[in-house]
């Protein structure tokens, strides 16, 4: 829309708003109304069952009760749940299958002496009334960790408390939403203030210890979950540091050389003019006339830094980058800005008063203003999305409505209803019903190990109000005494790439290092390699998101969603869930000096588990003290998963996932739903998506593996795809046969055979690419029957093969290491000839003692070798006991 030069206030905002009013929205269920039947209403209280273990009671003292929507609950229209309801003494009783409500009628607000609610938790009869505590909680988020040193703000050492979350091990939990404001019913609902009057408006949620039922439930009166983009899965760079355009594109340029693949890139505010000979005074920079720091608030390119934006712009689209442009939006609209006069006009100021604009995210008309002059222009040149950097006052126009919920929801909404894409935006935490509106941004940490320390226990525990997808300053962000500790860097990459969002960030000082390729040798490969097993894992982690939006429970949560009675899924409190089948409890604490590995106590819940960076098999309930070299991640996987993954690729745009890598995990049957769909639209929400269900079964040295046709259908989607399917933990197989057809052995990657991969211990099958709507049946049978000879021992070759590249020439009689030699090349030797598999694997461990004996015959000359020798020693064992 061109700027509004020639026309009046008036019709300047009526063409915006009409723009406005012509946008169809595909987004939130805006049901506010609950169906009549599922209402008792008794005077000046009603009471509304939405399901039989959530429950709406409100107390109006003018009887008058609210059907709006609110700023958290949207939709009241659900399926009425069967309930019983009696009136006996005076007393209303209602009873679903779970809950038992009494309420003495005509006995005014809600409090302890007029109101019950009781449930049977785990056997144990338990009684809600009005104003008791919750002392069991197990809490939600907060808006930011800004500031903060682990949990603790720095500039008071105060903690950092979290909101109240959905569950509590209490089995209840009261949401009070009586004075949080409503939502109007025009076409794009706005914001209002609640009636003032006297009232009450809670939400029972009574599940026990049924946590994922409860959340469940809060997305269908709340909202789903949003659903990112696919590319937002990927890495993403982000630095507080004024770039250049030639700055970009050289670091891209260096993120391919170093192989490291990216995704998204974070434009900080320096992309827009930030100084003026008019924002200084003395020398100094002043304050802004919306007495904020001058230049801190920006909607114009700064042209020294990008002489042609649109040209810059089109080359990150060429090279299937998206970009993310910051704002800062509480100065408003500066005089300097280039659309400045447009929004004057547009808001009834004389653009030749050089008056600001202030900042009214609550007013739709400088909503519909600014979106459509400030906003739309840059968006269709390829700005992709915006980073909300709001730090500002805490209040609105509107009693009541939070600046950070309502800047998610305003900029969310105007991106569904006018763009082809995914509504997207980057910011904090807004408060409960937050969760629809996400990527998460949880702010300027300290550089040090007792803030990553505190993510991933902070970032799990969010999914307890669905806040799935917080991003964190991989690396830190400020100050601390750790700037350039490879080893806490590497950690902290590490955890990033078993993170819900992988984004690096800084702030402005030269001597923090983020481009990991910068980093010592061992620690580039390192985080390289947890790089593109994020990557590896999109398919995985992509099915976990709409797994997210369909349920309610997050990617990233904590233990005691699946193990809700066990007291260790409590206290691991930085170990959680990474979808459904991966267990993470990443390093979050320093190596032991002089030592070459970190020991990480571990809980593993019942059941038989591999750790991934071994293939150890552990066996729960226990737990565990495990040792971790710098490139070792701490990931489990339950027995018998299908992890679907992708080969290796620059970014995620770049090309379909073809072949689709299907590792299975050894365990007698298995089973997955891989999802996909167009990637960056809303056609998921009408039926465009696709499953492709796989599963197996193992009796003794037969493995039956059957992928599915897909289910569904998108625009684009592959009409056929090849496999790899890798047998993880397994000896070479006798026989394969896929549909019938028997494929022969070949070294060489080449579709319908099959090869081994000694060093992992995996049988890998190459299909050739099917029709996706045909089934695939694959039999293998294996040479031997007991792959429990094999756990633990990828860990021990790639170790012992560790240890011997660090060698350098050793003492004489040389000869005598030719079997320490020969043993750390065992993964080598058997991807060569896989038929020697048998013999070499039933000799390994007598190899194995062999050259640990002569290492420690040596180690009295080489001090050095000690700390590994105890490491190789360590790789030896798989625990059985439990602490």
């Amino acid at each position: 829309m061109k700027a509004c030069t020639h026309i009046t206030k008036v019709l300047c905002i009526l063409v915006v708003l009409t723009a406005f009013h012509n946008y169809t929205t595909a987004g939130e269920n805006y049901n506010p109304q609950a169906d009549s039947a599922a209402m008792v209403i008794a005077g000046d209280v009603r009471i509304t069952l939405l399901t039989e273990r959530l429950i709406r009671l409100e107390w109006a003292e003018d009887k008058v009760f609210e059907d709006h929507a609110t700023l958290t609950f949207l939709n009241r229209q659900l399926p009425v749940p069967a309930f019983t309801k009696e009136i006996k003494d005076g007393w209303l009783e209602i009873k679903t299958e779970f809950l038992r409500v009494k309420y003495k009628l005509d006995s005014g607000a809600f409090n302890a002496a007029n109101l019950s609610i009781n449930m049977d938790v785990k056997g144990v009869k338990t009684e809600w009334r009005p104003g008791m505590e919750n002392k069991g909680n197990l809490h939600g988020t907060t808006r930011t960790l800004d500031g903060c040193k682990g949990s603790c703000f720095i500039s008071n050492k105060q903690e950092n408390t979290l909101e109240p979350g959905l569950i509590s091990r209490e089995g209840w939990v009261v949401v009070d939403d009586s004075k949080r404001p409503l939502f109007d019913n025009s076409d794009w609902p706005w914001v209002m203030s609640r009636p003032q009057k006297n009232q009450q408006d809670l939400y029972f949620f009574g599940y026990g210890h049924d946590y994922k039922a409860a959340l469940g439930d809060f997305i269908k009166v709340a909202g789903n979950i949003s659903l990112p983009p696919r590319f937002v899965f990927g890495t993403w760079w982000s630095r507080y540091w004024e770039y250049t355009d030639q700055d970009m594109r050289r670091l891209v340029s260096e993120f391919m050389i170093h192989g490291v693949p990216l995704d998204v890139l974070v434009i900080d505010m320096d992309w827009h003019i930030t100084s003026l000979p008019s924002m200084y005074k003395d020398g100094k920079k002043t304050n802004d006339p919306a007495n904020q720091g001058a230049g801190w608030t920006g909607f114009t390119w700064d042209r020294n830094h990008f002489p042609d934006p649109n040209d810059f712009l089109d080359w990150t689209n060429r090279h299937n980058l998206k970009t993310c442009m910051n704002l800062h939006p509480a100065s408003g609209i500066q005089p300097h800005e280039e659309q400045y006069p447009a929004m004057a006009r547009a808001m009834g100021i004389d653009p030749a008063t050089k008056q600001y604009v202030p900042f009214d995210i609550t007013n739709k008309e400088f909503v519909a203003a600014y979106t459509e002059l400030l906003l739309r222009p840059m968006e269709k040149a390829g700005v992709d999305f915006w980073w909300l950097d709001w730090q500002q006052w805490g209040t609105t126009k509107i009693a009541g409505v939070n600046p950070t919920f309502y800047l998610n929801y305003v900029f969310f909404g105007d991106m569904e209803r006018h763009r082809k894409v995914r509504p997207l935006i980057f910011h904090r935490w807004g408060g409960l019903g937050n969760h629809r509106y996400q990527i998460g941004f949880s702010g300027d940490t300290t550089i040090d190990w007792e803030s990553l320390d505190y993510q991933p226990y902070f970032t799990a525990t969010a999914a307890n109000v669905g806040f799935g997808f917080w991003s964190h300053d991989i690396g830190g962000h400020m100050m601390g005494d750790q700037l350039k500790n490879p080893e806490l860097y590497t950690r902290w990459v590490q955890w990033g790439a078993f993170s819900p969002i992988f984004r690096t960030h800084c702030t402005k000082n030269a001597e923090i290092e983020r481009r990991i390729w910068a980093y010592p040798l061992e620690n580039f490969y390192a985080m390289r390699d947890a790089y593109l097993m994020r990557y590896a894992l999109e398919p995985y982690i992509y099915t976990a998101a709409r797994q997210a939006y369909d349920t309610g429970i997050s990617m990233c949560r904590p233990m005691y969603y699946d193990w809700p009675e066990e007291e260790n899924a409590y206290a691991f409190k930085n170990e959680y869930m990474f979808g459904n089948d991966l267990l993470v409890n990443p390093i979050t604490h320093p190596m032991e000096k002089g030592k070459p590995y970190a020991a990480q106590k571990i809980w593993l819940p019942e059941g038989e588990w591999i750790e991934w960076c071994t293939g150890a098999k552990l066996k729960g309930p226990q737990v565990v003290e495990r040792n971790f070299a710098i490139d070792e991640i701490p990931v489990y996987v339950k027995a018998g998963a299908i992890i679907p993954m992708a080969p290796k690729m620059n970014n995620t745009d770049a090309e379909p996932v073809n072949p689709m890598i299907l590792n299975i995990f050894p365990g007698s049957g298995g089973q997955a739903s891989i999802y996909e769909d167009e990637g960056n639209n809303q056609n998921f929400k009408v039926g465009r998506y696709t499953f492709t269900d796989v599963h197996f079964k193992t009796t003794g040295r037969n493995m039956n593996i059957v992928i599915e046709p897909v289910k569904g259908q998108y625009d684009g989607m592959l009409k056929s795809r090849g496999y790899e399917v890798r047998l993880v933990n397994t000896y070479p197989p006798a026989d394969v046969k896929v549909n019938g057809q028997k494929y022969p052995y070949n070294k060489y990657n080449k579709a319908g055979s099959w090869n081994y991969d000694g060093a992992n211990l995996t049988t890998c099958i190459y299909l050739p690419e099917f029709d996706r709507n045909k089934r695939i049946e694959i039999t293998v049978v294996s040479v031997e029957d007991d792959a429990n000879k094999l756990t633990g021992k990828k860990g021990q070759f790639k170790r012992l093969a560790d240890f011997v590249s660090r060698l350098g020439p050793v003492d004489e009689p040389a000869y005598e290491f030719g079997i320490v030699v020969r043993t750390s090349q065992t993964g080598l030797i058997l991807t060569q000839k896989p038929e020697l598999a048998v013999t070499e694997i039933g000799q390994f461990d007598m190899s194995w003692d062999k050259s640990l004996e002569i290492i420690a015959g040596r180690a009295q000359k080489h001090a050095e070798w000690v700390p590994r020798l105890e490491f190789l020693k360590k790789s030896e064992s798989v625990p059985t006991e439990t602490y």
